[in-house]
């Protein structure tokens, strides 16, 4: 079986382009949560987008697709508390909840594909 690049994967395709967006918007939240959520948030989809890479040149996925399927997690609640606090508008924050969903969709069905594998050994 040819190992697929990290590019080739529909996830990692899908959440750089939310990475993307998503830098563009922390870039224009006020500038007295630039060094606390904004850093947050940018550092949280940065770990999911290692995740990615990570978990395709591993054996043993599980655990890195968990943890950045965590990492989603934690990114749509500061996401909800910068909609909640007004720092970013109704279709952003629309459009981020569905790209998460979308995202984290493909991380739980990438790790219900590796659970055969894992009974297997």
């Amino acid at each position: 079986m040819k190992m697929q690049s990290h590019e080739e994967l529909p996830v990692f395709t899908r959440w750089s382009s939310f990475l993307d967006w998503l830098l563009g918007v922390t870039e224009k939240l006020p500038k007295r949560i630039r060094g606390s959520i904004s850093l947050r948030l940018e550092n949280l989809a940065l770990d999911v987008l290692e995740g990615i890479v990570e978990a395709a040149y591993t054996k043993d996925k599980a655990d890195i697709l968990k943890r950045a399927n965590l990492n989603v997690e934690k990114l749509r609640v500061l996401l909800r508390i910068c909609h909640r606090n007004r720092y970013i508008g109704s279709r952003s924050f629309k459009f981020a909840i569905q790209e998460l969903y979308e995202c984290g969709s493909m991380l739980g069905g990438w790790m219900k594909s590796q659970k055969p594998l894992n009974k297997r050994q």
